[in-house]
């Protein structure tokens, strides 16, 4: 029982579960971030494309 106190092979698994939720939890802000930074960029070349080609003046902000 004492053999089983003293390992430490599940705590140093635990910590390298911990290390990569942390990991993964940066990598989903980064990419919702990133994405919603690519969508609005897209939105407004489209429109101002749009607002070219048309020869209008429609308001280009997301």
């Amino acid at each position: 029982m004492r053999r089983v106190w003293k390992s430490d092979e599940g705590a140093t698994a635990v910590e390298y579960g911990l290390i990569i939720a942390a990991i993964a939890a940066a990598i989903v802000v980064a990419v919702i971030g990133l994405g919603t930074f690519v969508s609005n960029n897209l939105f407004s070349v489209g429109c101002e494309t749009m607002n070219a080609a048309q020869a209008t003046n429609t308001d280009c902000t997301p």
